[in-house]
């Protein structure tokens, strides 16, 4: 072949690679464009249906599925079986895990002891609120009937209803696609904690959108008139947020609001019970002061070919550190896991010191309760112990704080400590007026005994709890795949665990 033939060749191996490099390119740019154009999911209402925005957002959708693989049932009571002691005559001394990929979300509120075993949508313990961090569909349900509507009674009303754990339509706009803020509770918080809505920046909806579920709330009985004319109350969740986001600042106004989520069936303490304040104590700590949102560190960006996305397997940080703490501190990976190490095993010893000398003064305020002590005798006690149970639940309770602020929730736990030491210190000198010098702290060591002296029925509760799985939670399901709110085949591969059916 002459030289003209290998130029006639080569030109035309030239003209295909430029020809195939071009429809790469022009191919990158479409799919750049579908993705700098948001879909619209849908134009009017909410779809609550995670499995629809996989069609428009197939990448975000298969990382979040990936929360399907944290399954794992941690009982908390059996690893601390204080817990059991500290929440006498609560909810959460029945059962206590700790949390899973937001993939199980619903399934644990549905599976967890504390939601009982109602037969009917007007039985049981729990009222609608306790649905409210748990799915989307409720996002969809407050734009439907109304949120007032949304929070009046029980919790097994809307078991039909709520059905699709948490997912796009908690923290987007169906129609945008853009974070927005679904639920009306945390605006309102916002405001009375001094915020001007209009200031917030898309950085800041990057922990707002978080901070809707991942914060301290409780129950406000408010009433109002339904659209029949009725007079109903609703028990509205609410962020106790007006004086301020700190510890001792949500102490100071429920202590003013008069409220006590239970009178703790031991002590008889008007106690509160701090849920989750993850963002609360995560404004304590340096990444928030430096601009860090939770999504940097929970849900960091991802990258295939020329499309950037955030990955929505929410999870610890510490599972994937290469692509979360490490973009920022300098340390290797080994070192930098044994730094967090050494941080969490300071807080896990405090917190044990903590809860050993809480249980114990419940358990002694209950000796003494028992042995002819007086209301007037026992107040200080009582105010020692509501304070320092919530101080030292506000400070763990959110799982990551020694995380998000560690030196904050250390301080705390000394706080803590120091209000459960006086309690017990006060209470010596109660039993000794009453001529009980011999007094011995019975065994907690265990969840099984722990319950027990907690008065917890874990077999009767179980055995309810297993005939409502296999009755009334079965129907609703067939109801809500039956009206088109739930697709069967998103609950594929999902495990059934729980800590009572092992």
């Amino acid at each position: 072949m002459n030289k003209y033939g290998f130029l006639m060749i080569g030109s035309a191996v030239a003209l295909a690679g430029m020809g195939l490099m071009a429809n790469s390119i022009n191919g990158k740019q479409v799919e750049r464009e579908v993705l700098t154009t948001l879909p619209v999911v849908k134009a009017d209402g909410v779809e609550s249906r995670n499995d629809e925005w996989a069609r428009y957002y197939p990448r975000q959708y298969d990382s979040w599925k990936q929360t399907k693989k944290n399954d794992k049932i941690k009982d908390m009571l059996e690893e601390k079986p204080q817990l059991a002691i500290l929440w006498a005559g609560y909810g959460f001394a029945k059962d206590y895990n700790a949390p899973r990929g937001h993939f199980y979300a619903l399934q644990s509120n549905i599976n967890t002891l504390r939601t009982g075993a109602p037969v009917g949508p007007v039985d049981g313990p729990m009222p609608t609120a306790c649905w409210t961090c748990k799915s989307p569909d409720v996002v969809r349900v407050m734009e439907e009937q109304g949120e007032n509507e949304y929070f009046t009674g029980k919790w097994a009303r809307l078991g039909e209803e709520i059905v699709n754990p948490i997912g796009c339509a908690d923290c987007h706009d169906s129609s945008t696609g853009d974070l927005t803020l679904t639920r009306p509770y945390l605006e309102r918080a916002l405001e009375a904690s001094g915020t001007n809505l209009d200031e917030i920046t898309h950085q800041d909806m990057r922990s707002l959108v978080c901070a809707q579920c991942h914060s301290e709330y409780y129950f406000k009985n408010t009433e109002y008139t339904d659209k029949e004319g009725t007079e109903q109350v609703a028990k509205v969740v609410t962020f106790p947020w007006s004086e301020g986001l700190g510890a001792e600042d949500m102490e100071r106004y429920y202590n003013n609001y008069g409220f006590k989520d239970w009178t703790h069936k031991i002590s008889k303490a008007p106690m509160l019970k701090a849920q989750h304040p993850g963002y609360e104590i995560y404004k304590t700590g340096i990444h928030a002061q430096r601009g860090v949102s939770c999504a940097d560190c929970h849900m960091p960006y991802k990258q295939e070919g020329s499309v950037k996305f955030s990955d929505h397997h929410i999870a610890s940080p510490l599972e994937n550190v290469e692509n979360t703490c490490l973009t920022c501190h300098r340390e290797t990976e080994e070192e930098f896991k044994q730094l967090v190490k050494t941080k969490l095993d300071r807080k896990e010893q405090m917190m044990e010191i903590t809860m050993d000398n809480l249980a114990k003064a419940h358990l002694t305020a209950g000796k003494a309760w028992e042995s002819g002590a007086t209301e007037e005798q026992m107040a200080g006690v009582l105010e020692s112990i509501r304070s320092g149970q919530w101080i030292w639940d506000y400070s763990i309770a959110s799982h990551g704080s020694f995380f998000h602020a560690p030196e904050e929730t250390l301080r705390l736990l000394g706080v803590a400590n120091e209000k459960a030491q006086q309690a017990r210190l006060e209470l010596a000198g109660i039993l000794a007026t009453l001529g009980v010098t011999d007094y011995q702290i019975p065994d907690f060591s265990t969840k099984e005994k722990a319950q027990k002296l907690a008065g917890v029925n874990l077999e009767k509760l179980v055995d309810e709890k297993n005939e409502f799985r296999e009755l009334l939670l079965k129907e609703w399901s067939e109801k809500a795949v039956e009206a088109g709110r739930l697709n069967p085949a998103t609950r594929e591969g999902m495990s059934d665990k729980t800590s009572y059916n092992q």
